[in-house]
């Protein structure tokens, strides 16, 4: 099976996927087509994908977010979940053509504690535990054997542009304490 990874040649999953004996491809810019490609995992990836190249992968495409979907899709989703105090935490979904719109395979609530916590230090935390929860999955969701949940309509959108009527809120940038974000 050969799987193409949209995100950082970086990523700890890229890795672990070729550890794993996977065959993978990686790409961070636009992608135009999937010739050849079995799998698709987007984790970090800042594009949206067609729904011409999705329709070719049907079932066959996720996508790792660091939020509880519903709520946040999107840009940023760590930071709103701050400044809107909504669940936090990751979600492994499938990938439509809306975004983080895609029925949720698995995800896990993660709990903050208001103080000693920064915006970066549960940015970090978020990515150890979807890379976490993909480890787990990944066999599953790979064969084709995990669940599938429809999302609710409720929740949360943010694009890149709504960042800047709140960016005032980040004293110390991405190191301001979270408490400082919640009322």
């Amino acid at each position: 099976m050969k799987i193409l990874f949209l995100g950082s040649v970086e990523s700890p999953l890229l890795g672990w996927l070729v550890d794993k004996g996977e065959d993978v491809v990686q790409t961070s810019e636009i992608i135009t087509e999937v010739v050849g490609i079995d799998f698709l995992v987007s984790y970090g990836y800042r594009h949206i994908i067609r729904k011409d190249i999705l329709d070719e992968l049907p079932d066959r495409a996720v996508n790792l977010h660091i939020s509880y979907l519903p709520w946040n899709r999107g840009a940023d989703p760590n930071l709103w979940s701050f400044i809107e105090d909504t669940p936090k935490g990751v979600t492994i979904h499938y990938l439509d053509e809306g975004i983080d719109t895609g029925d949720v395979i698995v995800q896990r609530q993660v709990i903050f504690e208001p103080e000693g916590e920064t915006l970066a230090t549960t940015y970090r935390r978020l990515h150890l535990e979807i890379q976490s929860l993909f480890r787990k999955y990944w066999l599953r969701i790979r064969q084709g054997k995990c669940s599938r949940t429809k999302q609710s309509e409720q929740g949360t959108f943010h694009t890149s542009k709504d960042k800047e009527a709140v960016i005032h809120l980040l004293t110390n940038g991405w190191e301001t304490w979270i408490d400082q974000l919640q009322s």
